[in-house]
C-alpha cells in the first residue's frame, strides 16, 4: 500500500492553473444550461400532458391556463419527493412554473417551518422537564435546531439574486442534508435517554423535517439529470493516488505546505506563548472572517473542552505532533452528558484545519460513549492528527469532511455520525473493549435516501492497538439509509469473518449501502461475509468511484494545473 507524508505539490496557482480553472468554470455553466432546460422539459412534458388530458375530457371544469401549469408545474416537481401530499401543500401557493423559483419557495417554506419549532418547543420542554438528563437532551435539540436554521440561511442566502452554478447545487445539497441531520440528532439526544417524549417531538417537527426532505430531493434531482444523462461532470477518480479536496484553496494549500505557519496566536501551557488555554486564543477568533485564522499549541498536554461556533470560519490549529501536542477531556455518557456535548474539541464553522496535533478523551471505557473530537464544519481537513478514546471516538457529524494521514483509535462505532468523509492514507486503530464487548469501526447514520453523506475509507492501514481478542467489524449500519465503503484499505487479520454486525436482531434494511472494494490484508476475504441486501462484497470500479474525494464530496472535479499527483494506473 502506498502512504503519502506529505500534501505533495501543495504550492502556488500558476497561469496554467488559473487558464485550467477558466476553462473548467466555462464547461460547468455548459453543464447546468443543459440541465436547466432538462428539468424544465421534464415539468413540461407533465405540464403538456395534462393540458392535452383535460381539453379532452368535456366534463372537466375550466380552468385558467396560467393556474393549471402553475398547480401542474408543482405537482412535477413534488413527484421526486419522499412527501408528496406536504409538498403539494406546502408549494401551492408558489405560484410559478420555474422550477428554480419553485425550489427557493421551498425554502422559505422550510425556514418558517424550522423557526416556529426551534423558537418554541426546546425551552417549553426543558422547562416542564424534571429529570436532568432528559434537560441536557432537549439542550442539545435548542443547539441542533439552531444549527438547521444558520444551515438553511446558507442556503437561501447563496441563492439569493445569484446565478446558480454546479458547484453551489452540490453545496445546497449538502446544506441540506445537514438540516436533516440535525433535526435528526435533537431526536437521537432524546432516545438516548429514553424520554418518553420522542413521539410528541417528532410529531411537532413532522413538517420541518417532510419540508427540508422535500427541498432536499429536488436539489438531489438536478443533479441526477446531469448524471442520467451523461453530462461528463465527473472524472476517473480511483486513478487519483494523491488527491485532495476542489475545495482546497491556494491560500489553504499554502498554508498545509508551510511547516509551522506564521500563528495569529501561540498557546503555551509553560507561559511561553500569548496565551495557556486553547480557548483563550479561539476567544480572540473574529467571526466570520474569510481570511484564515492560525492558532499555534506549543507541545504538551492541554486539559480542557473546546468548541468553535459555527460562526468562526477558517481556523486553523496546529501542534509540534500528535505524539506531541494532545488536547484532552474526560466527558462522557457515563457521567451525566448527551454524546453529542462530550467531545473534547468541537469545530463547527467552516473551513476548519488541523494539523500535528491529538485530540484525546480519557474517560475510559467504562463510561460509555466518550466523543475526542466533533466535527459538523463544511469543507473541513485533518491532516496528520490522532483521535483517540473507547467508544464513539470520532462523530463525524455533518457537512464535508476530509482526513489525510490520521490515527483513530477506539472499540464501539467508534467512527460515526452522518457527515460526507472521506479518509485516505489513514491508521483505523481498533482497540480491546470491556469484556464481553464487540468492536464496530464505524456507524453511519444517514436517513434520508437523498443526502449526500457516508463514510469512505480509501487506501487506509486497519491493524489492532493493542491485543485486540474481541469480535471487531468494519462497522454497522445505524440508521435506514446508512452508507460505508471500505476501498483499496489493508486490513488485518483480527477482523471477524462476517465483516460486518447489525445494528439490531434482525438484518438491515436493503436501503442501506455497504460495499468493499480492492483491499488487501488477512482481514480482506469476503467469502464469509454477510448476506445483506445492501451490502456488495466486491463493488466495481465505477461504484467505487463514487465515494472518492471528487464524487463524493465536492462533485465536482479535481483542480487542474496543480502540482497534485496522479496516478493513472
Amino acid at each position: 500500500m502506498d502512504t503519502c507524508t506529505s500534501f505533495k505539490g501543495y504550492g502556488r496557482v500558476d497561469e496554467l492553473e488559473e487558464a485550467a480553472f477558466k476553462r473548467k468554470t466555462r464547461n460547468q455553466k455548459i453543464i447546468l444550461s443543459i440541465s436547466l432546460v432538462l428539468f424544465l422539459v421534464l415539468i413540461i412534458g407533465v405540464v403538456a400532458g395534462t393540458l392535452v388530458h383535460r381539453k379532452n375530457n368535456n366534463n372537466a371544469d375550466e380552468v385558467p391556463a396560467a393556474a393549471i401549469n402553475s398547480a401542474e408545474a408543482v405537482k412535477s416537481v413534488c413527484s421526486v419527493t419522499l412527501y408528496p401530499d406536504s409538498c403539494l401543500t406546502s408549494l401551492s401557493a408558489s405560484n410559478t412554473t420555474d422550477p428554480e423559483k419553485i425550489f427557493q419557495f421551498s425554502l422559505l417554506v422550510v425556514m418558517n417551518s424550522l423557526e416556529m419549532v426551534s423558537s418554541t418547543f426546546p425551552k417549553k420542554f426543558i422547562n416542564r422537564a424534571d429529570d436532568p438528563e432528559v434537560k441536557e437532551a432537549l439542550k442539545v435539540c435548542e443547539t441542533v435546531l439552531h444549527d438547521a436554521v444558520d444551515s438553511l440561511d446558507d442556503c437561501i442566502s447563496s441563492i439569493d439574486g445569484n446565478q446558480i452554478s454546479i458547484s453551489k447545487i452540490t453545496d445546497l445539497r449538502t446544506w441540506l442534508s445537514t438540516v436533516i441531520t440535525d433535526q435528526e440528532t435533537c431526536f437521537d439526544a432524546l432516545e438516548e435517554v429514553n424520554a418518553a417524549l420522542v413521539t410528541e417531538v417528532r410529531h411537532l417537527m413532522k413538517n420541518s423535517t417532510e419540508f427540508a426532505s422535500n427541498s432536499l430531493a429536488i436539489v438531489s434531482k438536478f443533479l441526477k439529470t446531469v448524471e442520467e444523462n451523461n453530462i461528463p461532470i465527473h472524472r476517473r477518480l480511483l486513478e487519483a493516488k494523491h488527491g485532495s479536496p476542489s475545495w482546497l484553496t491556494a491560500a489553504h494549500r499554502r498554508i498545509l505546505q508551510v511547516g509551522k505557519p506564521k500563528p495569529n496566536v501561540t498557546v503555551a501551557n509553560d507561559g511561553s506563548g500569548d496565551v495557556r488555554t486553547i480557548n483563550e486564543a479561539v476567544g480572540r477568533i473574529q467571526n466570520k472572517s474569510e481570511r484564515i485564522f492560525v492558532i499555534y499549541v506549543k507541545a504538551g498536554e492541554y486539559v480542557e473542552n473546546v468548541v468553535l461556533s459555527k460562526y468562526q470560519w477558517n481556523v486553523m490549529i496546529y501542534g509540534d505532533g500528535k505524539a506531541a501536542t494532545v488536547i484532552s477531556g474526560r466527558r462522557s455518557n457515563g457521567t451525566g452528558y448527551a454524546t453529542f456535548v462530550t467531545a473534547t474539541f468541537v469545530a463547527m464553522g467552516r473551513g476548519f484545519m488541523a494539523r500535528d496535533i491529538s485530540f484525546k478523551n480519557d474517560a475510559g471505557p467504562q463510561n460509555n460513549q466518550a466523543v475526542a473530537f466533533r466535527s459538523g464544519s463544511d469543507k473541513s481537513i485533518f491532516y496528520r492528527c490522532s483521535f483517540e478514546a473507547f467508544q464513539d471516538t470520532l462523530y463525524a457529524h455533518s457537512n464535508r469532511q476530509f482526513y489525510r494521514e490520521c490515527d483513530v483509535t477506539g472499540t464501539v462505532d467508534f467512527i460515526f455520525g452522518n457527515s460526507a468523509s472521506v479518509f485516505q492514507d489513514c491508521k483505523i486503530l481498533p482497540r480491546q473493549p470491556l469484556p464481553n464487548q464487540f468492536v464496530t469501526i464505524t456507524a453511519q447514520g444517514k436517513t434520508d435516501p437523498n443526502q449526500n453523506t457516508g463514510i469512505s475509507i480509501q487506501r487506509c492501514e486497519m491493524s489492532p492497538l493493542d491485543n485486540l481478542t474481541a469480535s471487531t467489524f468494519l462497522g454497522r449500519p445505524w440508521k435506514n439509509f446508512s452508507t460505508t465503503v471500505i476501498l483499496q484499505t489493508n486490513i488485518g487479520g483480527f477482523l471477524n469473518p462476517l465483516g460486518w454486525l447489525q445494528w439490531q436482531a434482525s438484518d438491515p434494511p436493503s436501503t442501506i449501502s455497504y460495499g468493499e472494494y480492492a483491499n488487501a490484508g488477512p482481514g480482506s476475504n469476503t467469502s464469509r461475509r454477510v448476506q445483506w441486501a445492501g451490502y456488495k462484497p466486491s463493488l466495481t470500479a465505477a461504484e467505487a468511484s463514487k465515494f472518492n474525494v471528487e464524487s463524493f464530496i465536492q462533485g465536482t472535479s479535481w483542480l487542474n494545473g496543480t502540482n497534485v499527483a496522479f496516478d493513472s494506473t
